[in-house]
């Protein structure tokens, strides 16, 4: 790899190849989890749609190949609450399209971590594109409050001293161009 890529190029990046949209191309703080470009990621903010995970079904075992969206209480709303112990899924409010060249490795945000709210390591793939599901887990004993339309996580950019050979696109990778909170997917072939 040749680096990490600094807010200059993310910004050349946005604006010219559409990388990121919508684009805050500074770091936005004022009374909010920040959001924006920083010095050498961009901070995603998530939208206000949540599935919220619960446990009405206690005998069930949650099985990736076999996952239900029963699980989940579906809730929009400016804030959702996390129950103990458990998690949310959400999306990016950013839609993202990577470069062939470039892997982005989504990370949780400090100020989240500080309260117990961890967000899951996600790497972005070349040339995959789309919304981010990101899952939110409170590791708290108490109910956790995370921010629609606010920071969540950031993304870094690390750019490969050349292509790809095989790309997200090149596989037909099966979270490519997803645009709402996807669950997860197996393929059946």
């Amino acid at each position: 790899m040749a680096g990490v890529k600094n807010d200059e190029w993310i910004r050349h990046m946005a604006k010219t190849h559409k990388m990121i949209e919508p684009f805050a191309d500074r770091l936005v703080k004022k009374g909010r989890v920040s959001y924006g470009l920083s010095s050498y990621g961009y901070d995603l903010r998530i939208t206000d749609e949540f599935y919220i995970f619960h446990n009405a079904y206690p005998t069930e075992v949650i099985d990736p190949k076999n996952f239900k969206e029963n699980y989940f209480i579906k809730h929009k709303g400016k804030y959702c609450l996390i129950p103990p112990n458990s998690f949310v899924l959400t999306r990016s409010l950013e839609y993202f399209r990577i470069p062939r060249n470039i892997l982005g490795i989504v990370m949780g945000k400090s100020t989240y971590a500080r309260c117990g709210i961890i967000i899951n390591i996600t790497p972005l793939e070349p040339e995959w594109e789309g919304y981010i599901v990101i899952e939110i887990s409170n590791s708290t004993p108490l109910p956790a409050k995370i921010y629609a339309n606010e920071g969540i996580a950031q993304v870094i950019f690390l750019e490969a001293d050349e292509p790809c050979k095989i790309s997200y696109a090149d596989r037909k990778g099966k979270y490519q161009k997803q645009k709402g909170i996807v669950l997860p997917r197996i393929d059946k072939k």
